[in-house]
Parts: C-alpha cells; sequence; structure tokens
C-alpha cells in the first residue's frame, strides 16, 4: 500500500522551521509495511491543501498531515478538512477533558480560544493528544484514509506510534518489509560502490540497495520486499560486509558514537580528549550520551601553542620545527592528556579547518590525528578538504573511529 506525507504551514516554506517529521515519518510507516510514494509541503492555505489532496487521493492510499491544528487563525486544517469530507464541527467531550486536564496542570483555567481546540468533524476518527491541546484526526474515503497529526513533533510522534498505527495495523495487512541496515566510516560513497558493484548488479529485483551519506559517514540500507528472506538479505549483509570490513562499525541503525560509548562502558575504560583544530567537538559528542560521565573524564582545547605547552607538555622545540600541524605535536598532545587526566585512553587533533591559514606543504584540510593508549600510540595525517565546518565533523568521527578500531576492536583488555 502507498502513503504520502503532507506538511503544512508557512514556516516551512520560508525556512524558519525545518521539517524533520516527513523523514521520522517515512521510516515509521516503512517499518510497517507501507510505502511513501511522495512528500509535500505547503503553505497555511485552504484551497492548496484540498488540491493537493484531491490529486494525493486518486492514486495513494494513505496520506499522513502534519500542521495547522493549533488554537490560531492561521492554523486552517482542521477546518478545511472537515469542509473537504462535507462533515461538521461538534464538540468531542474526550478532546475537551484533555484540554482541562492540560491547562490545570498550569494552574490556569482554558479560554474559548482553546475550548474550540475540542470542537472535532463528527464523522472523523478522533485521536486525543496526550501530549498537547490539538487532537488528531482520520477521515475514510472509499476505503482510503487522511491522518491529520499536530506539527509539533513530541506531540505528533506519540499519537502516530500509539494510536495511528495501531488503528491501521487492526484494519489492514501490510506486506512485510525487511530492512538491514551497514554503518560505515572512513569510506566514501564511491568507493564502497566500486568495491560491491558485482554484488550490486546480483541482487534480486526484490531487494534494493540505498547509499545513505553524510558528512564523515555512510549507511548502506538494503530493502527486501515481496518474497524477501531474512536469510537471503543477511547473505547479502555479509557479502557486503567482507568486502570493507575495517570500515564497517555497526549492522543496524546506530551512530558511531553509541557503538563507542558502548565498548567503553564493557570494558570499564575512560577516554580524555586533547583538541585543537576540533574546538571541543569531539568532547561535545562524547559527552553527548545520557551515562557519558562513566567513560569520559574531561578535554583541553588547546587552541594557542602556549596551551598545548602549558596544558599538555608539548614541546617549544618541536613546535617550531614541525608545526602545531605535526605527527610530533598531536602525538605529545594525546600523550600529554593521558598523564594529566589519567584515562585509559587519549585523543588529540591539531589540523587547519580552514577556510584560511593553509600553505602549499600543509593546505586546508590538512589534519594530525592521534590516539594514545597503553598499547601505544596511533597517528596518522589526513586531507578533508577545504569546507571548515565540515572538517571538523569528519575530523571528530576519524578520530573517534580510530580508537575503535585500533585499540577497543583489534585488541583485548
Amino acid at each position: 500500500m502507498k502513503a504520502a506525507i503532507l506538511t503544512i504551514g508557512d514556516e516551512l516554506l520560508i525556512g524558519q522551521v525545518l521539517d524533520t517529521n516527513s523523514s521520522w515519518i517515512a521510516q515509521q510507516l516503512n517499518v510497517l509495511g507501507i510505502k511513501v510514494e511522495e512528500k509535500i509541503s505547503i503553505g497555511d492555505d485552504a484551497s492548496a491543501i484540498k488540491e493537493v489532496l484531491t490529486r494525493l487521493l486518486a492514486r495513494i492510499d494513505f496520506v499522513f498531515i502534519t500542521g495547522g491544528l493549533g488554537p490560531t487563525k492561521d492554523d486552517l486544517t482542521k477546518h478545511t478538512l472537515t469542509d473537504y469530507f462535507n462533515d461538521h464541527l461538534v464538540l468531542h467531550e474526550a478532546s475537551l477533558e484533555n484540554v482541562k486536564r492540560i491547562f490545570k496542570a498550569f494552574g490556569r483555567e482554558i479560554n474559548e480560544v482553546n475550548r474550540q481546540q475540542a470542537f472535532q468533524p463528527s464523522q472523523a476518527q478522533v485521536f486525543v493528544n496526550r501530549n498537547g491541546t490539538a487532537s488528531g484526526m482520520g477521515f475514510e474515503k472509499g476505503g482510503k484514509w487522511v491522518f491529520s497529526m499536530p506539527g509539533v513533533p513530541f506531540e505528533m510522534k506519540p499519537m502516530l506510534l500509539e494510536q495511528m498505527l495501531p488503528f491501521l495495523s487492526q484494519r489492514f495487512s501490510f506486506p512485510q518489509i525487511i530492512h538491514r541496515t551497514i554503518c560505515t566510516q572512513g569510506i566514501g560513497e564511491s568507493f564502497v560502490a566500486e568495491k560491491i558493484a558485482d554484488i550490486e548488479t546480483a541482487l534480486p529485483s526484490y531487494i534494493k540497495l540505498a547509499y545513505l551519506p553524510s558528512v564523515g559517514q555512510l549507511k548502506l540500507r538494503l530493502s527486501g520486499y515481496g518474497q524477501a528472506s531474512e536469510f537471503e538479505i543477511e547473505n547479502f549483509v555479509n557479502l557486503i560486509v567482507a568486502r570493507i570490513p575495517e570500515f564497517v562499525f555497526a549492522l543496524e541503525d546506530r551512530t558511531l558514537l553509541e557503538v563507542l560509548a558502548d565498548l567503553l562502558r564493557a570494558r570499564g575504560e575512560t577516554v580524555a580528549t586533547a583538541e585543537s583544530c576540533t574546538g571541543g567537538y569531539i568532547a561535545h559528542l562524547l559527552t553527548s550520551l545520557p551515562g557519558s560521565s562513566g567513560y569520559y573524564l574531561g578535554g583541553v582545547v588547546a587552541y594557542s601553542n602556549a596551551v598545548k605547552i602549558k596544558n599538555l607538555g608539548v614541546q617549544q622545540r618541536d613546535l617550531d620545527a614541525f608545526g602545531a600541524v605535526s605527527q610530533q605535536v598531536v602525538e605529545q598532545m594525546a600523550h600529554g592528556i593521558l598523564l594529566s587526566t589519567g584515562a585509559d585512553y587519549g585523543i588529540a587533533t591539531s589540523g587547519i579547518a580552514g577556510p584560511d591559514g593553509g600553505t602549499d606543504a600543509k593546505p586546508v584540510g590538512t589534519v594530525w590525528i592521534a590516539v594514545a593508549g597503553k598499547e601505544g600510540i596511533f597517528s596518522k595525517e589526513f586531507k578533508f578538504g577545504d569546507n571548515r565546518e565540515r572538517n571538523i565533523v569528519r575530523t571528530a568521527l576519524t578520530a573517534l573511529s580510530i580508537l575503535r578500531r585500533k585499540f577497543l576492536v583489534n585488541h583485548k583488555k
């Protein structure tokens, strides 16, 4: 069965709000076995909403709408859908009690504007919003369904997962879609494609391979439809991994940081950071997960040479002889952070993030990374390109990947 996602709001079209709802909704629908055919964003315009719905319902089984359910005059979705489906609004008691409950929690009485949010189309399936005042709606026409949800993600997500998708599952049988994800770091999309070209050619028509690149990482997603079996997809996963084993960090949709954190916790070991060109970004990543105090001890952002010398024990003579962006200096930084924190592993970075500061010998994007531990020290020079933001992200992810590959995976405690 096919679906479309329609996001409504002028704020989306002018870029004031980023549409993250569509991607998340599509992921949930795919898990259920519903194929998303189209995603559309339109403004708060009643005629545009009706026009798009008419076009979509001519060929789509389910339309999922977010946005336009608030209490203000620019929130047109509920009234537009009521008119489109030739319905009328009536007071929905469960919605009213929900609005009262939320206002009571804030010690306030509801006003008439908020009370109007409890009025719902008489023929619609109403989904009470447990996290807000705008209830969701479901309209059926000729066996096809239109679902409307709030645009606020923390209201929309539980409504879809806990109410709308179970509602659909009770009424329809969906074909199974099997997804497997291979997460890699340190290898580009074109290089992977070259290495697995024959495997990709051998995929049957009911198994699709998608390349999902992001800065510093690449996910490969195998999706099996219809007659595809878990065994068959697993076989292709194993074939792909065998071609690029050193770059694969997970065989499920996880982040490199989550995998690294699990490894550190399992080993009872800690890490500290000494950062120059990344400016504390690695420390930010390492502390972004709950429980990070169990494996991250601290760090030094040593942007100036004076701080490198004073806080990390870098030798002035090596800075003079080799420069701050060098193997000698970055290894001393990694060793220095180990000594000062007592961590099991030290990560150090020094580079030229850009957009200026490069030379012929060391162009913008030149980065040295070192990771030190009980087993010794590993350092390597990288050329990441001329974009400052991407250079910082790539450096950070590469440093974390080196720790995982060289110390946590390939060495026993």
